[in-house]
């Protein structure tokens, strides 16, 4: 890696870290990345609407949520021309780079924020250091800025080698509602790729460590659930109303007694409830969060058909009514092993890094599992690693913050796993070019 880029790299990911913006709102995110991307030079570049059909988005936020996001962007000095690209939140890219014959490679990163007021106390390095967010509840508290970080500066390099073949990056919004993943995964950008590689860092593992490939992600759905009954005055006649309230919490008990599977693991969870309006009426209307997870989609899908039955139940008993919307979901899929020694083969070389895992399970749940999908029903393989670091803080907390000897240890695994794919050329019986021997 050159010097150039290993000095831009802390610089580039605080920036990234001063302006976090959730998912379908990272308009000023996009338009950083625009303005690296056309600063590398890459053959095709795809914003917004150009990188994905919108149609095939979830959990995508009202467009009244959309317009201060917007604005802020505007006032950081973001370009109109690549707003436009954004119209109705239509954020993220797609750069590619095509250097002829040789396997197509795809590599995935997230680039959305959360809604989490970041800490502003002298122990917080990102505010001791003045690059805390500038935006009053929200924060980059999952490592994306990192990853955004990763993905221009192995394109760079990349862009800067005598490399053989096709690269796409997918600069892939709203990770964090399992929103975009599909569209990516959907778009023609994903046709034919003989190896995806997607990359995390931390998730508890130390600054110097590396995971190859992960098992086991939990297939996930994010659930809304609206119950409507009729108010009455709880004191004067309680008999008259339909309880909305009162049937909302008997679902959450419900939910929680779902039976467990013997197939593998499953999980439910309520996150968030509202419902009612004062002490003395009956709630008329509640709505509540929820989510359902397995070890295999299947065991998602169990869960999330149990949950709903049992939200309906709950309405009915109530004599309410009760609407259960899937928001976003996601599927299992597993690192291939034989991906997943590459990358171990070139971690172990990688300066910095001094304990290589080959697999490890993950326990969470990922909506690059749409792209893994999608390359592996295709015939390619595919794989999710895990970069260490030293974080202070568990991700999702205010006090989240990375070792930034991470950035050039991801981006070197990076950029040497993707030459040694093109040493691999393309996967036999694949649509790419045949393969030819050596770098060129």
């Amino acid at each position: 890696m050159s010097e150039p880029i290993r000095n831009r790299l802390s610089a580039v990911r605080r920036d990234f870290h001063r302006h976090p913006e959730p998912a379908w709102r990272e308009f000023y995110t996009t338009y950083r990345l625009v303005e690296e991307l056309e600063r590398i030079g890459v053959d095709e570049l795809a914003v917004g609407a150009d990188a994905y059909d919108p149609a095939d988005r979830m959990a995508v936020p009202a467009d009244e949520r959309l317009e201060d996001w917007l604005t802020r962007a505007r006032e950081w000095g973001a370009d109109e021309d690549v707003l436009e690209c954004m119209a109705d939140g239509n954020t993220g890219a797609v750069a590619v780079l095509d250097r002829g014959e040789g396997p197509s490679i795809g590599l995935r990163v997230d680039i959305d924020g959360l809604f989490i007021e970041e800490a502003d106390d002298g122990a917080h390095r990102p505010a001791a250091e003045g690059f805390r967010s500038r935006i009053d509840g929200a924060m980059h508290a999952c490592g994306h800025d990192v990853h955004m970080t990763w993905g221009l500066a192995a394109l760079e390099a990349i862009t800067e080698s005598d490399f053989s073949g096709k690269l796409v990056v997918f600069f892939q919004p709203a990770e964090e509602v399992s929103g975009g993943g599909c569209p990516m995964a959907k778009s023609r950008f994903a046709d034919d790729l003989d190896y995806l590689i997607a990359a995390h860092v931390g998730l508890d593992h130390p600054t110097g460590e590396v995971v190859a490939g992960i098992e086991k992600p939990l297939a996930m759905c994010h659930l809304d659930v609206h119950i409507e009954g009729e108010s009455a005055h709880a004191g004067k006649a309680p008999e008259e109303g339909a309880n909305a309230m009162h049937a909302m919490g008997t679902a959450i008990e419900n939910a929680y007694a779902i039976p467990r599977h013997s197939d593998g693991m499953t999980r439910v969870n309520v996150g968030y409830a509202e419902a009612g309006s004062a002490s003395n009426v009956i709630a008329e209307k509640a709505r509540m969060e929820a989510e359902a997870r397995g070890e295999t989609t299947e065991l998602m899908e169990y869960v999330e058909s149990r949950f709903e039955r049992v939200v309906r139940s709950a309405a009915k008993l109530h004599d309410c009514e009760a609407e259960v919307d899937v928001v976003s979901r996601s599927p299992r899929a597993d690192s291939d092993p034989e991906l997943a020694a590459v990358v171990a083969d070139v971690a172990r070389g990688v300066d910095g890094i001094d304990r290589v895992v080959e697999q490890a399970d993950f326990g969470a749940s990922e909506d690059a599992t749409f792209l893994m999908e999608r390359v592996q029903e295709d015939g390619g393989l595919a794989t999710y690693l895990i970069v260490g670091t030293d974080h202070p803080d568990s991700h999702h907390t205010p006090h989240f913050d990375v070792d930034e000897r991470s950035l050039e240890h991801g981006a070197a695994v990076l950029v040497e796993t993707i030459r040694a794919l093109e040493d691999r050329g393309p996967r036999a019986g694949s649509r790419s070019s045949p393969a030819t021997e050596g770098r060129r």
